[in-house]
């Protein structure tokens, strides 16, 4: 396969830059500010990358919340900086920015929102990869006119890909309903950096035959196998990755774009980019890294998470779970929720590890651990079992579902139609809630998506903080 990367017909590689938006998520819990990332908007506009991803995942919350900066805001003064390269957007179907599953009516004003304020491209994906949770998202980007990507979300149960659950069949079915849902592109996302090169070459090579569409592959550092999964994928024929400059790749971020751009040097798949434009944005991104410091993680000598090739767990789960165990006092059992986790996932369905399903999993993994199996039942893991977040990709586990149930508030036999059929619709009655605060619909997004944290900021925004 080696030889298809030396020689054969031109096919320069598409590359989406995620310096804006995941690089600095993944290094710096998303903390740099507008006014150090637009400096280098303008020039990034002219390296000629396919797309540029620049808000969704956590921009939204962290802007808000901790910036006092408006997200939409954001979004627009980007799209003024970067006038050709169409933007990108990551957008957890029903789940939007959020952390649960909204209305149909909060969906169809923010995809309708998000397109006026400058997004392009919308990478959609499902915690469960059930795609009835992208149809609302997907109706309204193809009635705005805008780039569709499906993802479906990569993960294992076993050291490679295979098994019972995510083998390659499971992906190649999955690729086909996206495609049947008008997908325009499709991406192979790879939240926990798990994807080892071989199983990258295949998936690729398997998913030219399947569809016809350009194939995106997404991946992590984490593993220290990133790099390695791009080339193999690259030789297979991806037609897009993800990477962003090297100060905000590498650790639990993309791969760095350098190293690849001088890897691929006269190579029929060279994008042929300045690589020293390159490295003057880079050295812009220098300058301002000290001011994050404090977000960086600095307890670990390594670069990569070796374990990770072994639990597959991604870094911010782990985060959280040593979180959870500090406040009980109870660290000394991590080792024995790590056990737990692939034991509470199976009899859970399965799901993916990706927001909001790796928390729900690692959450009560730890209370099954701490206070015995299922004693303590979070709403969250209640509402998984009901279906209130889609089907899972395995059957739940009859038992636990029994004790899950059990006093749940909606009933005992969970749903099987999509869930947000059972959601009633949110805005009429946040407008009434909220009043005069909001000036337009976009504050109203602010504040039905994040009501306590949003209602804060349009307080701020607006001057109407308690005196």
């Amino acid at each position: 396969m080696s030889n298809l990367l030396l020689s054969g017909p031109k096919n320069p590689i598409k590359i989406q830059d995620t310096t804006l938006r995941d690089g600095h998520q993944s290094l710096l819990a998303t903390r740099v500010r507008s006014e150090d990332l637009l400096p280098i908007a303008a020039r990034m506009d002219e390296m000629g990358f396919w797309a540029m991803e620049v808000w969704g995942g956590a921009t939204f919350d962290v802007a808000h919340r901790f910036l006092d900066e408006d997200p939409f805001e954001r979004l627009r003064a980007l799209k003024k900086a970067i006038k050709r390269t169409p933007l990108s957007m990551l957008l957890r179907g029903q789940n939007l920015v959020g952390y649960r599953n909204y209305a149909d009516d909060v969906v169809r004003l923010f995809v309708d929102k998000s397109c006026e304020a400058g997004i392009d491209v919308f990478r959609v994906f499902d915690a469960l990869n059930d795609f009835r949770n992208l149809e609302t998202c997907v109706e309204r980007i193809k009635a705005n006119g805008k780039h569709f990507q499906g993802a479906v979300c990569y993960s294992l149960t076993e050291a490679s890909m295979g098994g019972d659950v995510f083998n390659l069949e499971y992906y190649l079915a999955k690729a086909k309903e996206l495609i049947a849902m008008g997908a325009d592109s499709l991406c192979v996302k790879d939240m926990a950096g798990i994807i080892a090169p071989y199983d990258a070459a295949l998936l690729i090579q398997e998913l030219k035959k399947t569809v016809s569409i350009p194939i995106h592959l997404h991946t992590h550092y984490t593993s220290g196998m990133a790099s390695m999964a791009y080339l193999k994928a690259i030789e297979a024929g991806v037609d897009i990755i993800d990477t962003c400059l090297a100060p905000f790749a590498l650790r639990t971020s993309q791969p760095a774009i350098e190293p690849l751009i001088a890897t691929l040097r006269r190579t029929p798949r060279d994008p042929e980019m300045d690589i020293n434009a390159l490295l003057e944005m880079g050295e812009h991104l220098e300058s301002i890294a000290p001011k994050y410091k404090e977000y960086q993680a600095t307890n670990r000598l390594s670069v990569i998470d070796t374990a990770v090739l072994v639990h597959q767990i991604p870094g911010g789960m782990i985060s959280n779970l040593v979180s959870q165990l500090k406040e009980a006092k109870a660290l000394h059992r991590l080792p024995e929720v790590y056990a737990e986790i692939p034991v509470t996932r199976r009899e859970l369905g399965t799901p993916p590890l990706v927001t909001p399903t790796s928390q729900i999993i690692g959450v009560q993994s730890v209370l099954n651990v701490l206070l015995g199996k299922y004693k303590t039942v979070t709403n969250q893991v209640k509402d998984l079992v009901f279906g209130l977040y889609g089907k899972t990709p395995a059957s739940i586990d009859p038992e636990v579902q029994k004790k899950v149930l059990k006093g749940y508030k909606r009933g005992q036999t969970p749903i099987t139609g999509r869930a947000a059929d059972h959601l009633e619709p949110e805005l009429e009655d946040a407008r009434k809630k909220v009043g005069d605060l909001t000036r337009d619909d976009y504050d109203l997004l602010i504040y039905v998506l994040f009501p306590t944290t949003g209602e804060q900021f349009l307080r701020k925004k607006h001057g109407r903080e308690a005196a």
